[in-house]
């Protein structure tokens, strides 16, 4: 049976209660924040190495992934087009490793988030005051789905877990539904493909792995000629759409949307010229990098 209480204790309750959560209440204000979320657009433009359109070369086919989530590794704002690596205003750097051997990212530790979700911020105070056109992410980690055929089956839906940093220490993964264990190092190109068949009710899971040949993974980098990236890493350069202003007096968040072009960024050799993802026969991934970044003050 219910506790019953008079209408006059209840009010003293209602009334005790709203002051002890008033007093609970942390009303410090909060340190304005540079907050950088990912969007997914297959309709920005494609781009090359060197931040110019391209097509998709004859004999390799490609698609638009459908993105689940995104890890990035070092964020670098750039105040002009001569400034080198390292030398703009560092914002993250990911926690590395060398457990696997050499110098990795530590996968366990990374940052994945979905499409809109907050991927970094920082306090606008730790941020020099100055006109910053450009911006320099290191992209380690996608995870998206992809259509495929096999076995007589068209456009199946299967999952690939792709590695674009320049090396990634990994202990295990999961791609979809399955782990994947590894427990060493893996450079940039290496992925893990699930998909799931179900056949009479039955679900049928698969997991393969491969691994993308050296130098094959797009980087688009407009600033190529005056601010060149390493090889082998994912230090994707792109442009705001109005530099971002910094003057050392703001009193709000600044929120940037970090636009990523998706557009038909999953490209494989076609044998058979179909233009259809057939990893069964004789398809094989040749490039995952996205295919341009850009940046807007919302």
């Amino acid at each position: 049976m219910p506790t019953r209480f008079p209408l006059f204790a209840l009010l003293g309750l209602v009334i005790c209660a709203q002051i002890s959560c008033d007093t609970d209440t942390d009303n410090t204000p909060q340190e304005p924040q540079l907050v950088f979320r990912f969007k997914f657009d297959s309709q920005q433009e494609r781009l090359d190495n060197f931040g110019q359109p391209v097509i998709v070369p004859q004999g390799n086919a490609a698609q638009s992934p459908d993105f689940n989530k995104i890890s990035a590794h070092y964020v670098e704002l750039i105040p002009n087009a001569i400034t080198q690596l390292g030398d703009g205003q560092l914002l993250y750097r990911a926690p590395e490793t060398t457990a696997g051997g050499g110098n990795a990212i530590d996968f366990s530790q990374a940052v994945i988030v979905g499409e809109h979700e907050i991927f970094l911020s920082v306090p606008l105070s730790s941020i020099a005051a100055n006109s910053y056109p450009y911006i320099r992410i290191s992209l380690s980690y996608q995870n998206y789905n992809i259509l495929f055929n096999a076995q007589g089956f068209n456009q199946l839906t299967g999952t690939l877990a792709s590695f674009i940093g320049f090396n990634n220490y990994l202990t295990t993964y999961n791609i979809g539904n399955e782990s994947v264990a590894v427990n060493g190092n893996r450079l940039q190109g290496y992925w893990g493909f699930e998909t799931v068949v179900n056949v009479l009710g039955q679900d049928y899971v698969s997991v393969t792995e491969g691994q993308v040949p050296e130098g094959f993974i797009t980087v688009p980098n407009p600033l190529a000629s005056t601010s060149p990236i390493p090889a082998g890493s994912c230090l994707v350069t792109g442009s705001f759409e109005i530099p971002l202003q910094i003057t050392g007096n703001e009193t709000e968040n600044i929120e940037v949307l970090i636009s990523i072009s998706t557009n038909n960024s999953f490209e494989w050799s076609d044998p058979d010229g179909n233009g259809q993802y057939d990893p069964l026969d004789g398809d094989v991934p040749v490039d995952m990098g996205v295919r341009g970044l850009k940046a807007i003050v919302q």
